[in-house]
């Protein structure tokens, strides 16, 4: 472990203290137009197009960019766009039916099954723990991440590190909920989008130029062809895995529900999309100058690691900045999403719990601290064995994917029934937990999804018959 000097340390020091401490400004200042356990679970419907855009991206680029993504950089160049492409179809393919989120005034995702299949406690919990479980494997994820890189610089124990990025993911959320967490990830987001640049744009500098990359990297990875580098099969696999995770990632759809107007639902996700491709352009231009420089690392997710110890002081110390502006943005976002989750479905509408608005917030606060806790915990002691959060994506999707999009689809000319998507959600567990035990090459989310899918046809097409006028009149009016 490559441990900077007592200077470094400082410089380090100082400089995230001031990006939390700026962050934890903002959220307060923010977090007074929270007024109301709506604002506090879904910002109440409030945020401009500019601000949905910014915290989409500063939500999604979080601490997988800055390991995993410049490691794809370092070993397949360019083929790192495949990735972020991924992200940018799922975006595309969500604004098919953004504008009838938005219009529904939802808070959850188990708020778009329920009102499509009809209120059930039971379709109510199997969707809010699908819908939680990514969200809230991001917290672990971005903690472990924080505790990894911040390790590596100052030397200073996970613990206490975990502790540091616990408090500071509080202090972006208690405030105002996702009131806060959107307008600090705004300005956040514009600190990271031009950092990334800088950042990436520099580590070419070192490298040596350009022109020194295209000399020792090679043409395979560098040249426009690099895009497929990876090889194909690994494309297919990409796809098969992000494009689904996507469509069901609870935080993308919280801030299409948060639109301040119906008209930008649609053009939020595809703008958001795009602000992705700049992950690509850092993570590219990283890996690419790391692998110039040192091409014999024996794992490629040491890329991000390894070129810390090379900055120069002051460059080592922006750098940090960067670090913990993208760690917290994340943690903080995946922090609030899941708290909505447990307030909102478990304990409002799956144990009946109905109270006021203060004690709403209140509670809410309270959970924060408790899931904050409770992920700390979990990146304590598991702070390399983080392999089973990569199937949170792969469950989730295919719990959810069916009765989000086919229910949409048929829901129109249906009667749906919470039957069907209990069942559908059963199958698409039971599907993708066959396929994971046997080991199939195509990942086991599509295998989720398709049983998923194959389900609900099947039950939809027995019980065929015609809305009626009970069911909600607003799903007809507004599809």
């Amino acid at each position: 472990m490559h441990t900077g000097s007592t200077g470094q340390i400082i410089g380090i020091s100082v400089a995230s203290l001031l990006v939390i401490g700026w962050g934890a400004a903002m959220s307060l200042y923010f977090g007074r137009r929270a007024k109301t356990s709506r604002d506090w679970l879904s910002a109440n419907e409030s945020l401009p197009l500019f601000v949905v855009v910014i915290t989409q991206f500063a939500a999604a680029a979080g601490g997988g960019v800055l390991i995993a993504h410049v490691g794809i950089g370092y070993q397949s160049g360019w083929s790192v766009f495949v990735y972020e492409g991924c992200v940018l179809v799922g975006f595309l393919l969500l604004t098919l039916i953004a504008r009838w989120l938005r219009e529904q005034s939802f808070t959850t995702v188990p708020d778009v099954v329920t009102r499509l299949f009809g209120q059930h406690k039971l379709v109510t919990t199997i969707a809010a723990l699908a819908a939680l479980v990514v969200p809230f494997g991001w917290i672990v994820t971005q903690f472990v991440a924080f505790a990894k890189l911040f390790g590596q610089l100052t030397g200073i124990s996970t613990p206490v590190l975990v502790a540091v990025i616990t408090l500071a993911s509080l202090t972006f959320v208690l405030p105002g909920g996702l009131t806060s967490v959107a307008w600090a990830d705004f300005v956040f987001g514009l600190f990271k989008i031009a950092m990334a640049l800088v950042v990436a744009f520099y580590g070419i500098h070192l490298a040596g130029g350009w022109s020194r990359i295209t000399e020792t990297v090679p043409e395979r990875l560098w040249s426009p062809a690099g895009v497929t580098a990876v090889g194909w099969q690994q494309i297919w696999l990409w796809a098969a895995a992000i494009i689904p995770g996507t469509l069901t990632n609870q935080l993308y759809y919280q801030r299409v529900f948060a639109t301040k107007r119906v008209s930008d639902a649609r053009r939020g996700l595809a703008f958001s999309g795009l602000t992705m491709l700049v992950s690509g352009v850092y993570a590219g231009c990283i890996g690419l100058a790391v692998h110039a420089m040192n091409p014999d690392l024996s794992n490629q997710e040491d890329a991000a690691g390894w070129l810390l110890t090379q900055l120069p002081t002051w460059m080592l110390v922006l750098f940090a900045a960067f670090l913990v502006a993208t760690i917290v943005a994340t943690s903080g976002a995946a922090l609030q999403s899941t708290v909505a989750n447990l307030t909102r479905d478990v304990y409002q509408t799956v144990a009946g719990q109905e109270s006021g608005e203060l004690r709403t917030v209140a509670l809410s606060r309270l959970i924060t601290v408790a899931v904050a806790a409770v992920a700390a915990l979990l990146a304590i002691a598991f702070p390399t064995a983080l392999a089973w959060l990569v199937a949170s994506y792969a469950y989730s999707a295919a719990a959810l994917a069916a009765p989000i999009f086919l229910g949409y689809l048929l829901h129109r000319s249906r009667r749906l029934r919470p039957a069907a998507a209990i069942s559908s959600m059963v199958a698409g567990l039971a599907g993708c937990g066959a396929a994971q035990l046997l080991g199939t090459t195509v990942p086991y989310a599509v295998y989720g999804i398709a049983a998923s899918a194959v389900v609900l046809l099947l039950l939809t097409a027995a019980t065929a018959g015609k809305r009626t006028p009970t069911v909600p009149r607003e799903i007809v009016s507004n599809a």
